[in-house]
């Protein structure tokens, strides 16, 4: 029995509540107030935020670099469908097109939901799956409430530095691919340039 297709959008990170250490990746409902929490570990956290916040490391992530493989062999991420909720553990499906036939590939939840944002591919699941596991917000929800994921404080501050030390702070975080630091960095700079 097939089910209508749900289709989610990625709707920001936070940590988990649940899980120490772990982050919790949340998809909203397009079109509707229903929201899945996804449990993912911080590797894949980072991966995902890193393409959200629009920071570009020096050379290729996995995630890009599957994509690049698979788009030079002429394989196009069509979709991601997350088809199975068991024991607090979402089941996907990468699937692909290449010449007119369909390929479809068991993967991770966060790692197809990495590569989802990166193809702009878009995320489908189930009614039954959103009865499971979806939690309905309040009408008056809006999304920026849910943060991105945390920054800690800096361990010195970065206040009294100027537009191009911190830019250049920046680039040195990208370049040894320091994220966290990064994404701290960028936050500063749109601070600072009113944005």
């Amino acid at each position: 029995m097939n089910e209508e297709k749900i289709k989610l959008n990625v709707l920001g990170i936070t940590f988990s509540q649940v899980q120490a250490g772990a982050y919790a990746l949340v998809l909203a409902e397009e079109g509707g107030n229903r929201r899945v929490p996804i449990i993912i570990g911080t590797p894949e956290a980072q991966s995902i935020a890193i393409f959200l916040e629009g920071l570009h490391p020096p050379r290729p992530l996995t995630h890009e670099l599957f994509l690049s493989f698979s788009e030079a062999l002429n394989v196009i991420l069509k979709e991601i469908y997350i088809y199975k909720f068991e024991e607090g553990v979402f089941y996907s499906e990468l699937i692909f097109y290449q010449d007119k036939k369909e390929i479809i590939i068991d993967s991770r939840t966060s790692d197809a939901i990495a590569l989802a944002v990166r193809a702009s591919a878009p995320i489908y699941t189930t009614e039954t799956i959103m009865k499971e596991a979806g939690i309905i917000m309040e009408d008056d929800f809006q999304e920026e409430s849910v943060p991105e994921i945390e920054h800690r404080k800096p361990q010195f501050s970065y206040d009294s530095m100027n537009l191009e030390e911190l830019e250049s702070s920046l680039d040195d975080a990208i370049s040894m691919e320091d994220y966290e630091k990064a994404s701290k960095l960028r936050d500063l700079i749109n601070k600072k340039k009113g944005m």
